[in-house]
């Protein structure tokens, strides 16, 4: 009997040590891919809108503490600006809200709040709206200035480093509004 306990205590200690040693191996593959999402996240722009501006000791600049939750809840817009001329569309100060001839577009809260942001979101459906310009990847077009034209050339690597690494980021609640149309359409769609 001592001799089957040990056996059976052997077989056990090698599942746990191949368990382990294999979690550890995906571990390692995960915190890289994290790594090449935060670089691409970096130098793709993101931060330029999904992280709202504050004004620096050099001029306006991304408030980290804020990083990537989108357009403030705090900070509302609901008027298009009058923009005429050859000027086609303004931003606000936070640089998270636009308009234009598409009406009001409203930067998104890439952090993984599970209310607010890409919390319940799959990486399934995040490549979807990458890849087709629809928010969660098949329902309301993703609206400018959102260049998913330009990203959807990422690999398929890419945007799974992309989403990897923005699932480790803090969670910020931060409820952004929904888009608004121009008030033409607005007119249009309610008739």
């Amino acid at each position: 009997m001592t001799a089957l306990i040990s056996r059976f205590t052997a077989l056990l200690a090698l599942v746990i040590s191949v368990g382990c040693a294999a979690q550890g191996a995906a571990d390692h593959e995960n915190a890289a891919s994290a790594k090449r999402g935060e670089y691409l996240v970096n130098t793709s722009g993101c931060h330029d809108c999904h992280t709202p501006f504050k004004m620096g000791p050099q001029g306006p600049e991304p408030d980290m503490s804020r990083m990537l939750s989108g357009h403030p809840e705090t900070f509302p817009v609901a008027a298009p600006a009058g923009v005429k001329g050859p000027w086609v569309w303004a931003a606000v100060e936070t640089n998270t809200a636009f308009s234009g001839p598409w009406g009001i577009s409203y930067t998104a809260n890439l952090t993984p709040d599970r209310n607010t942001g890409l919390g319940i979101w799959t990486e399934d459906m995040f490549m979807r709206a990458i890849r087709t310009g629809r928010h969660m990847g098949q329902s309301r077009p993703i609206n400018p200035p959102m260049p998913w034209p330009a990203y959807r050339n990422f690999t398929d690597d890419d945007l799974k480093a992309i989403f990897t690494y923005l699932r480790t980021i803090p969670p910020i609640t931060n409820h952004v509004p929904d888009y608004l149309p121009p008030p033409a359409a607005a007119t249009t769609e309610t008739r």
